[in-house]
């Protein structure tokens, strides 16, 4: 059933995205960045019907560098975002986490380009499961943090769409958290703070601006091992911005994380916020 599901997924998003159009890009560096500040926030005074105030708000950056030179094409991105909320005086951290990308590709003339890509994610700071009593630190800088290589094609028919899929490795570090991440639980005399692992990775990235002020993004990263093709790590980002002007946004931001590494329950995180955001380039 997860199978299907994820099928379905990609291929609704390629019929949906895969719409051939002009890419902007012109020859040498073409650099672009965002930053921005999601906020939300409740106050009360005098009030009788309950209640609590609450601020929560989420720093984020969207910067990178794209060089083109006939075949070539090399894109960079960078994506950080840190996010707490605050409830009388009860601060818990809602957002933590740097994801880099480097993509090499080459045109051939085909319907998809051979390409090389390493990624990299990790947490920006510790990180607590505050369902515990008291809460417990679960993560650090790097602690978890993930390396991956990828070779493969790239399909990308314009600058709203792309899809790749290849051959990986990832390597996963750890240090404090390395029981919890990186252990292999078969070797009962120690801990592990390296895994290595080889398998595929797709990632399927694309926009859809669908009125004049309202654009629908997504991001969809498949994972699976060459020891257990049947299990899948999944990340689904989606992302509804609707422009209220230059400086305003306000946006619906829905993701889903399926990783039995981290816990094997599906994780599943929804916001709603009013957006400050800034274009650097």
């Amino acid at each position: 059933m997860k199978k299907i599901i994820i099928l379905f997924i990609v291929l609704f998003t390629i019929s949906v995205f895969a719409q051939p159009e002009d890419s902007t890009l012109v020859d040498g560096w073409n650099p672009f960045g965002v930053v921005g500040l999601n906020l939300s926030q409740v106050a009360f005074k005098n009030w009788t019907q309950g209640g609590s105030n609450s601020l929560a708000f989420v720093a984020y950056t969207n910067i990178g560098a794209a060089y083109l030179s006939h075949p070539w094409k090399w894109k960079n991105m960078l994506k950080a975002s840190f996010g707490r909320t605050n409830i009388e005086d009860d601060y818990r951290t809602t957002d933590n986490e740097i994801y880099f990308e480097s993509i090499l590709s080459r045109k051939i003339g085909w319907a998809v380009d051979p390409y090389f890509a390493v990624t990299v994610r990790t947490p920006i700071t510790k990180g607590y499961d505050y369902s515990t009593d008291p809460t417990t630190q679960i993560v650090d800088f790097f602690d978890p943090g993930y390396i991956t290589e990828a070779l493969g094609f790239l399909y990308e028919p314009s600058e709203y769409f792309s899809s790749r899929l290849g051959i990986a490795i990832q390597q996963t570090f750890a240090d404090q958290f390395a029981a919890r991440y990186s252990d292999d639980p078969e070797t009962l005399d120690e801990i592990e703070k390296f895994k290595f692992e080889t398998g595929l990775e797709s990632v399927t990235a694309a926009k859809y601006p669908f009125m004049e002020n309202m654009q629908y993004s997504t991001f969809l990263r498949l994972f699976t091992r060459f020891n257990s093709l049947d299990v899948w790590d999944v990340r689904w980002d989606n992302i509804i911005t609707a422009k209220v002007n230059k400086y305003i946004n306000v946006n619906f931001a829905v993701t889903l994380i399926h990783e039995i590494s981290q816990t094997r329950k599906t994780q599943l995180k929804e916001a709603l916020q009013i957006g400050i955001v800034y274009t650097l380039f």
